[in-house]
């Protein structure tokens, strides 16, 4: 690049550059001398014409003009700063920022500050003053900038509930002019947008620092956090209700801590009417957590609130997290609806029908087969026929038990329809297979798909032992409510291990993909691991569970009904819980998840009757959801596909915190129903975690910036003092590529050549 002449420089100055090397330029200049005698030569010839003179000198002109043109002319015009520089304070507002980690060794009461006001003093415009800056003596070149400061959080509503360092990184970018550089007052916690690390290469291109300062404890203080409550959305009057809750420590020693659920009953009016406690003291161990859970009997019908607490330790230093409150559930009358299927009247089928019999919550109908009586038992809860399809829709729960396809058992539709009942209807189907191998029969029909575990072809009649057999609880058994005996985890542990063994189990080859095994044979195992005894699955909306063993009942040895009857009770409960969320005479409302957050997916689901009590198979159901501002989005469900006869499904995405009510209806019934969906806040700004520093060392890194605490801030001032002025802005204009530039040249052309005409020459 050669650069021809510098033009005066005030506000703005301009150069004229050509973009060709020197070679190209000496070259130039021999075409240029050359044409210039070549066009004397011409002339002198003419005998110094007048015509002969103009016409050479245009041609010399245009030869001289190509030439300029193929070294690349540009025009160069440097713009300088209009205004002084300026220092972006970028500080974070959001929810983590209010943490109380920060110990001032200042304060001699040793009380930590949130992260919020450990931060405030540096929100003065003097802080990022150089001390020198209003100094006479001293000059004042590089040391003058504007300072502006700018809050950031998240783009959501509210925008405090998460952080997105890139978005507000980006927005000071983009907004501001001039940048000298960035300071980022933060605690890290980066939740929500697109990495960081984009925004941070975008400043790095630009040649604009980032200087963290990073505020928050690095280490974990002394605190008890109430990490989790996960309470059901409804409860079953008078009917013990078990609520999980997990407590973490972070301090030295063990403690034990008294857990502190309290309910509150609301009127009509949704005033508070009453409230009750309970309580539950557990042992929290040191730089540990303790999963346990909370037993509670609702005692009246109606809406309640759930709040659970734990004492401030006397160590603790941050309280805030001690507390989860506004959990709301419905309290109602529950019937559930079951049916037995059984062939023989083993030991099983009996124990299971007296304990289901005897539950108060519970409307049971049983079908005996028995092969070899001439005709279908009878008696109390008794039925002679398998139900039609109507008569089945009214099942919450369906046990299968040693029965399959064949002569005086299932028939092919009668399968087809418990695939119905499971997948579209929410129902749940449990199968419990027996010694003469009537389950194999299943393994190709409609509830092929529904069966959970693989049969081993080779043993179809099971495998028989002299020696006691016990259960094992997998990882996810030890978590799963389905497989809770024990008020505690190491007592249902304990319980599980210590239940009596049974003599029989199931052919089982392996569980199948998409299932979760929660129990397995303690010593026996195949080719893929241990014997799987207790699998659930869900299918459709509805569930599935494999029992592996007929010897559930000896669980009642010296304890009489309380772990065979409390396993049972929980399985029926566990496997109609979606159904009984909202049904009505003809019309029956479910969601998943049952407690959203904020910006969940919430699947729909309606089953739909028609007057005689059939699945509507075709139709129209609408479901208005009422925001808690009173904003009503309006969600149209599809029929369901396949065999899901009767089911609509659809879905939508909850924007607000609180409580929407859901009203769904049917024109082709009349039918409608109500409930209520309690959303969840997002609970992305949790306070009590770390700060993370890693990632405000990483934005530092790649801008070439710095990344300090905030006792270190003022060893910042000498790096924004040393910091350059942003470059000139600078225009280029090419002339070679100019539209103007070609069509001179073209002009220039079209004159010498109506002037070659015009002498004579051509």
């Amino acid at each position: 690049m050669v650069k021809v002449r510098d033009m005066v420089m005030q506000e703005q100055q301009g150069s004229l550059e050509f973009f060709s090397n020197g070679t190209f330029l000496g070259l130039s200049l021999v075409v240029i001398i050359a044409a210039g005698v070549l066009c004397g030569l011409a002339w002198y010839r003419s005998g110094y014409s007048k015509k002969t003179a103009v016409l050479e000198l245009l041609r010399f002109v245009l030869i001289c003009l190509v030439v300029v043109t193929l070294n690349q002319p540009e025009w160069l015009q440097t713009q300088l700063p209009d205004r002084r520089s300026t220092l972006a304070v970028l500080w974070d507002t959001s929810n983590s920022m209010k943490t109380r980690d920060v110990i001032d060794t200042q304060d001699l009461s040793n009380t930590p500050k949130s992260r919020a006001e450990t931060i405030q003093p540096l929100m003065s415009e003097e802080i990022w003053k150089p001390s020198d800056a209003n100094d006479q003596r001293k000059p004042r070149v590089g040391l003058q900038y504007n300072v502006v400061f700018e809050p950031f959080s998240s783009q959501l509503e509210p925008a405090e509930e998460a952080t997105d360092l890139n978005a507000g990184l980006s927005q000071v970018l983009d907004t501001h002019a001039n940048l000298r550089g960035v300071v980022l007052l933060s605690d890290g916690d980066w939740n929500i947008g697109n990495s960081p690390v984009e925004a941070a290469t975008r400043f790095r291109m630009k040649g604009i620092p980032v200087f963290a300062v990073g505020v928050g404890s690095k280490v974990p203080l002394p605190d008890l956090e109430l990490v989790s409550m996960d309470a059901p959305t409804y409860a079953v009057v008078n009917k013990q209700l078990r609520i999980p809750f997990v407590v973490r420590s972070t301090l030295g020693q063990d403690r034990d801590v008294n857990v502190i659920l309290t309910q509150a009953y609301k009127g009509l009016r949704n005033n508070i009417d009453k409230k009750s406690t309970v309580s539950k003291l557990i042992r929290v161990p040191a730089m540990g957590q303790a999963q346990e859970n909370i037993t509670w009997t609702p005692p009246a019908v109606g809406d309640w609130t759930l709040t659970m607490r734990i004492p401030r330790d006397t160590q603790e230093l941050i309280p805030e997290n001690n507390e989860i409150s506004g959990f709301p559930i419905s309290v109602r009358k529950e019937q559930l609806k079951v049916l037995v299927v059984e062939s023989y009247p083993r030991w099983e089928y009996r124990y299971l029908r007296n304990a289901l019999e005897r539950d108060p919550g519970v409307e049971l109908t049983c079908l005996l087969f028995h092969p070899k009586l001439p005709k279908v038992g009878g008696g109390r809860s008794y039925i002679k026929r398998f139900p039609t399809t109507n008569e089945l829709s009214r099942y919450d729960v369906v046990f299968l038990g040693e029965v399959g396809v064949g002569e005086k058992q299932l028939t092919v539709e009668q399968t087809r329809d418990l695939r119905q009942l499971v997948s579209a209807q929410a129902s749940g189907l449990v199968f419990m297979p027996g010694r003469t191998g009537m389950h194999a029969s299943l393994m190709s029909g409609s509830l092929a798909d529904l069966y959970p575990v693989v049969l081993d072809a080779a043993t179809p009649y099971g495998v028989g032992s002299g020696t006691q057999g016990h259960f094992a609880l997998t990882q996810l058994g030890q978590r799963s409510l389905l497989t809770r005996l024990g008020e505690t985890e190491e007592i249902n542990q304990q319980v599980w291990r210590t239940l009596p063994g049974f003599y029989w189990y199931a052919g089982v080859k392996r569980a199948k993909a998409g299932t979760e095994t929660l129990a397995v044979h303690d010593e026996v195992a195949t080719a893929s691991g241990r014997v799987p005894l207790i699998v659930t699955k869900t299918y459709g909306a509805g569930k599935v569970l494999f029992m592996g063993t007929d010897s559930a009942w000896r669980w009642r040895q010296g304890v009489e009904d309380k772990y065979h009857y409390r396993f049972w009770s929980q399985v029926a409960r566990w496997m109609a819980y979606r159904r009984q969320m909202a049904q009505g005479e003809s019309m029956r409302l479910f969601y998943s998840p049952d407690r959203p957050h904020v910006d969940d997916v919430v699947t729909l689901n309606a089953n739909v009757n028609d007057p005689l009590g059939a699945p509507l198979d075709r139709g129209s159901v609408v479901v208005q959801a009422v925001s808690p501002s009173g904003k009503t989005q309006t969600i149209r469900l599809q029929p369901g596909a396949g065999d899901a006869i009767g089911l609509f499904t659809g879905a939508f995405t909850p924007k607000e915190f609180g409580n929407y009510r859901l009203v769904a209806s049917s024109s082709e019934t009349g039918a409608s129903i109500q409930t209520d969906l309690s959303v969840q806040g997002l609970n992305r700004e949790q306070q009590g975690r770390l700060a993370r520093f890693e990632v405000l060392d990483e934005i530092a890194k790649i801008t070439e910036g710095k990344l300090v605490s905030v006792s270190e801030v003022r060893s910042l001032l000498d790096y924004l003092a040393a910091l350059p002025e942003p470059e000139p802005t600078v225009h280029r204009t090419r002339i070679w590529a100019h539209p103007l530039w070609a069509g001179l040249l073209i002009l220039l052309l079209g004159v010498f050549w109506i002037a070659r005409k015009m002498t004579g020459a051509i």
